[in-house]
């Protein structure tokens, strides 16, 4: 095993599926045409961008006509907070979202604050939850767009979708839901869910990178402002020449995840207890997130040891401190200090996040190579005991 890179840093990003490969290849093997082109091989790139959009739209319960392609989840979270804010800011200029989201989403809203637009950032409870009460109070007669994470990043917490985006329509308040962690591991139907916009992206569901979406709803209300120009693509809304190739990966990747989602829940349920038993006798162990979050994602703090190190120290286990957006950043993580975690605390988490390929044997190495770094660590600090 010691031979072998172990990665456990599904979170930031999946190994493709081979089926997408082999879509992806016979793609860009037959059609180079641009889809935007009128000729035979054009509309045979568009035939095939349509094909994905029904395979994505039966994952999300949804009509194909919703799905606007992007580059990925940023730019959804990008075009659906800044669009629908934008297109909606006559009607009012008050947006909510949590401390714990994504930095592609809360750097979009600060982004809006210097547009004039004013911001309620709803604190979550310690498991980093937010209450359909404490919610329901954040919204204001002028509120237009509330913005919350289906499950977390870093912690793999699952939010009451269903019962926030509940409140948003009895207000009339657009709800904007980031999936990327969501979409394709865990049952997402929003056919059903009260959910005006979904941002997505391949490369976390076994999809390649570089390709993602967002789900628009066709409903009263329901638009969003371009925040790029160039063409007519897409209705105007997210112009430019589409990947035929990473759209076709895209779907393909849905295709796949829509059978064995369950499947993939159980397999990681069980690896996830297998990883947290293995570690759990750690002195001074911290979970960070809810117990019944997303099993996918394991994020551990631990007294006494400093999180770059305890990194270094778990090689070749591939884990990360933080999200894989903020990994280049010093500063402890702004979601666990928003679950009150302390700087020392937040500084020595781990971000253990499993996927299908991992094997238990895998995660039995990484619980006793996390256990043996933490207490090498711990002899080498100033003023351990020898």
């Amino acid at each position: 095993m010691t031979e072998r890179r172990i990665y456990l840093d599904y979170a930031a990003s999946t190994p493709v599926n081979a089926r997408v490969l082999e879509r992806m290849r016979d793609v860009a093997l037959s059609n180079c045409a641009n889809p935007s082109s009128t000729h035979a091989a054009g509309r045979e790139a568009q035939d095939i961008i349509a094909a994905a959009a029904g395979q994505l739209g039966r994952l999300l319960n949804v009509d194909p006509d919703t799905v606007v392609w992007t580059s990925g989840a940023t730019e959804s979270d990008n075009l659906a907070i800044g669009g629908s804010a934008r297109h909606r800011a006559h009607r009012g200029r008050h947006l909510v979202t949590m401390k714990t989201e994504h930095k592609a989403v809360t750097d979009m809203f600060e982004a809006l604050v210097k547009e004039g637009f004013e911001v309620t950032w709803v604190e979550p409870d310690g498991n980093g939850l937010v209450s359909p009460e404490v919610f329901a109070a954040a919204l204001r007669d002028d509120t237009q767009l509330a913005s919350i994470m289906f499950v977390n990043n870093e912690t793999g917490v699952i939010q009451d979708i269903e019962a926030l985006g509940a409140i948003c329509r009895e207000r009339d308040v657009l709800f904007h839901v980031d999936g990327a962690q969501a979409v394709g591991k865990l049952p997402v139907d929003l056919g059903a869910l009260p959910v005006d916009l979904l941002s997505l992206t391949g490369h976390k569901f076994y999809g390649p990178k570089g390709i993602g979406a967002l789900y628009i709803a066709n409903r009263p209300g329901c638009r969003v402002e371009p925040i790029l120009f160039g063409g007519g693509q897409q209705r105007r809304i997210r112009p430019g020449t589409l990947p035929t190739d990473l759209v076709a990966g895209l779907g393909m990747a849905a295709e796949v995840a829509a059978t064995r989602i369950e499947a993939d829940l159980k397999h990681l349920r069980g690896l996830r207890k297998a990883l947290w038993d293995g570690i759990r006798s750690v002195d001074g162990l911290t979970l960070n997130g809810d117990p019944d979050g997303f099993p996918g994602i394991l994020n551990v703090s631990v007294e006494d040891v400093e999180g770059e190190s305890l990194l270094l120290a778990l090689e070749p286990v591939c884990v990360a401190t933080g999200s894989a957006c903020n990994s280049k950043s010093q500063e402890p993580s702004y979601v666990l200090r928003a679950l009150g975690r302390s700087d020392l605390q937040a500084q020595s988490a781990i971000r253990f996040s499993v996927g299908r390929q991992t094997t238990m044997e895998e995660v039995e190495f990484a619980a006793a190579r996390y256990r043996d770094a933490v207490a090498r660590l711990r002899k080498l600090a100033p003023g351990a005991v020898a």
